[in-house]
């Protein structure tokens, strides 16, 4: 199944990509295959030029706004801001095999969407065709 994201939305995670020197995250908000929002959140990994950890009070907050009918949490977006848009050996470490999915930019604006399940790179990650949408 192909994943459809909103161009603001994959605009909106490039520039604040750009925007950073280290690894910028957050959650996707939609319904069903639509990416039609983010909710960045604050990286609060020990060394954030080198991991990301969304800061569990934003989750919660998130979790909440879902249960009182907000959009769902689709997945989260981080970035690679010195590497490519594929999940690294961490990435698969901390992730659980969900189904949710992993939108990573890289540098030079290339980004690339994973889903987090029981196998696939590095025993942990599929990739998933996307389209933009305006």
């Amino acid at each position: 199944m192909t994943t459809r994201i909103s161009r603001g939305v994959l605009d909106r995670i490039l520039a604040l990509a750009g925007a950073e020197t280290t690894e910028i995250c957050g959650l996707l908000l939609g319904e069903g295959d639509y990416v039609s929002a983010i909710l960045p959140a604050g990286n609060v990994a020990q060394d954030p030029a080198a991991h990301f950890e969304i800061d569990p009070a934003q989750l919660i907050a998130a979790h909440k706004a879902v249960r009182a009918g907000g959009p769902a949490i689709l997945g989260h977006y981080h970035s690679h801001p010195g590497g490519r848009p594929e999940p690294s050996v961490t990435d698969a470490a901390c992730a659980a095999a969900d189904g949710a999915l992993w939108l990573i930019a890289g540098r030079e604006r290339d980004v690339r969407l994973w889903r987090a399940g029981a196998s696939g790179l590095h025993g942990r990650f599929s990739g998933v065709p996307f389209v933009v949408e305006p």
